[in-house]
């Protein structure tokens, strides 16, 4: 596993690959590319998958009849690296020869952008709870990352992460378990004000850009967080 020090940083990473039509959410460059018809996305997966060449085992595709949603993550790591950047400009230049182009959604009101969800558990013991939550979901931990108290993952990567927040007290008045939704760093303002508009009150922005904290009519949490104010300070 790469070493968390000598690793991308996320700023890095968001900038090799955004004029491209990619973003950076979640530890994956995502995108998507609009297409005709289930065939068409059949077509263009063994297009993406000859492209992707050494980064082919970090290339996931969703195919839908509308588009092919396209994700790029060294399995090891959970991280991006710059194999999975190089194959990113690759894609994108095999999209245009077929005169596609990968766009991440973020600025058409009639869809939405690329996003991972994660749900939040909050424990007063999360060694406790992990090993229920990875019998009753069927899930695992991710590579290198599967110790007690970390995060767990769909092997299969259908459904979303499971992260789990320690707690220091009972709080038997407020949600324990919560959404986060990880959108593209240009896409939190319109999916907050969204939000808001739609009868969310914004409870907490102090560790904005990473996260907003938000809540529905009845105190029901969810976040919104970007990529942003996570890597270290430069030394």
């Amino acid at each position: 596993m790469a070493d968390a020090r000598s690793r991308l940083t996320r700023q890095h990473i968001s900038d090799s690959v955004e004029d491209l039509g990619w973003r950076y959410v979640l530890g994956a460059l995502c995108t998507s590319v609009r297409i005709q018809s289930s065939a068409h996305a059949a077509a263009l997966a063994v297009v993406l998958t000859g492209e992707a060449g050494d980064a082919a085992g970090s290339l996931q595709l969703d195919l839908r009849p509308d588009r092919v949603i396209v994700r790029l993550q060294d399995g090891r790591t959970s991280w991006v690296t710059e194999r999975e950047i190089a194959a990113a400009g690759r894609l994108t230049e095999s999209l245009a020869a077929g005169g596609l182009r990968p766009d991440p959604d973020v600025a058409d009101p009639d869809s939405r952008s690329v996003q991972l969800i994660e749900i939040g558990i909050d424990a007063l013991d999360i060694a406790a709870i992990r090993p229920f939550w990875l019998a009753v979901l069927g899930y695992g931990g991710e590579p290198g990352h599967d110790g007690p108290q970390d995060a767990i993952v769909d092997p299969q990567g259908q459904g979303p992460a499971v992260w789990f927040q320690q707690m220091d007290a009972p709080r038997p008045q407020r949600n324990r378990i919560h959404f986060d939704v990880s959108v593209p760093h240009d896409e939190a303002a319109s999916r907050i004000a969204a939000t808001i508009a739609a009868g969310g009150v914004l409870l907490s922005d102090a560790a904005a850009p990473a996260f907003w904290v938000l809540a529905d009519a009845e105190g029901n949490e969810a976040c919104v967080t970007t990529w942003q104010g996570r890597d270290p300070a430069p030394q």
